[in-house]
């Protein structure tokens, strides 16, 4: 649906809106009462908050790109044991860069030297060059599609045609991420039930795929519009939105549901680190960036000295997941040590906007802002 139609809707429907602003036709696709999505989180994903998410109404998701088969497998049986409502399992496409093959020793060892004075410090063990051992995407997909999951969400790239026809097949929804308006036409093409439009403000990985991160930087204002007057599906606003506010905004461009990833990092129920979870609810993000250094791909993190550290031109960083891996064996340490600066601390530019430590009080307060927020506006 185009935004302008989007918006014309809400603005004809805006004495009933009230009531009627959570039934957009995405949450009728994805058969939850409020279309609001909880973002993959990535290693920081709990079958807890999932849980949490989908029995509030939402959209409960799980990030399982760093799992093998069989602990996916286990990551659903225990998501449905704690939720009868729809979930998402999220996986990366491109599991790796082409590098990660190839990768010597070498690069190795100087990749590792600027951090080894670091983990000395720390008194650990420095990490051993190890040749890259992949989880191939489609042996995930195997697990997902014979679970008939709800919810199949990915990044960085698309699926096969084969795999996006199973899906269909077996009646799971599939949503891809866009980061730009070329991507989203792709997705478009490809078939995908819905689109995630990720602006750069977002916490986490860029997944770009058609052109390299750094030059896909749009920002959710500027995207999600574009997006939702390009594709025929509904388009899900991401990055930077963290309230009330953020998902009326979202839903004035063009999205028909928003996707928040910080906004519950911060949460007990995540699988972040206390250290990782205060430093969102205690105002410390304040200032985030941009950096390669972290995992060997685009993300936006909280800047500090690890940041800087891996960003300095004179650093060689590996390729992805090879660098994150390295980079994993610091900041393990530097948890134990109560060390944030030495961490990475994945958050986006709305973080300050963080106040919840409870999942679902924060889901509680959320909904009641936005009834108020849409019946005050009409929209």
């Amino acid at each position: 649906m185009k935004s302008r139609d989007v918006l014309e809707k809400f603005v004809k429907d805006g004495s009933n809106t009230s009531a009627s602003w959570n039934k957009t036709p995405l949450a009728l696709k994805l058969g939850v009462q409020y279309p609001i999505i909880q973002g993959a989180l990535g290693g920081f994903s709990t079958q807890r908050l999932a849980s949490i998410v989908s029995n509030f109404g939402g959209l409960g998701s799980f990030g399982a790109h760093g799992l093998a088969p069989d602990a996916i497998k286990t990551v659903i049986e225990q998501i449905r044991e704690q939720t009868s409502k729809p979930f998402a399992m999220n996986l990366w496409v491109s599991m790796e860069d082409d590098r990660a093959f190839t990768s010597s020793r070498e690069a190795f060892d100087r990749s590792l030297k600027p951090l080894a004075p670091l983990i000395k410090e720390f008194g650990g063990i420095l990490p051993a060059f190890q040749p890259y051992a992949p989880i191939k995407f489609e042996s995930q997909m195997r697990v997902i599609i014979d679970a008939k999951v709800p919810v199949f969400s990915f990044i960085f790239g698309i699926p096969p045609k084969e795999i996006l026809e199973e899906c269909r097949k077996q009646n799971i929804v599939t949503i891809g991420g866009a980061t730009t308006p070329e991507e989203a036409i792709a997705l478009d093409k490809a078939g995908v039930d819905a689109i995630v439009a990720s602006g750069f403000e977002g916490g986490g990985h860029r997944g770009s795929f058609l052109r390299a991160a750094e030059n896909s930087l749009y920002g959710t204002f500027s995207l999600v519009p574009q997006v939702a007057d390009l594709v025929s599906v509904p388009v899900i606003a991401a990055g930077g939105i963290a309230d009330a506010r953020g998902i009326v905004a979202a839903f004035a461009l063009g999205a028909q549901g928003v996707q928040m990833g910080t906004a519950f990092l911060g949460s007990e129920e995540s699988g972040a680190s206390k250290l990782h979870r205060e430093t969102i609810l205690q105002n410390k993000a304040g200032h985030t960036a941009l950096t390669k250094g972290f995992t060997g791909r685009l993300a936006r993190g909280v800047q500090n000295h690890l940041m800087d550290l891996m960003n300095d031109k004179e650093i060689e960083t590996l390729p992805y997941p090879l660098q994150r891996l390295l980079v994993k064996n610091l900041t393990a340490y530097s948890e134990k040590a109560v060390r944030p600066e030495l961490m990475q601390l994945w958050a986006g530019q709305s973080a300050p906007l963080s106040r919840h430590s409870d999942a679902k009080t924060f889901l509680k307060e959320l909904v009641s802002e936005l009834d108020n927020n849409m019946k005050e506006r009409n929209l």
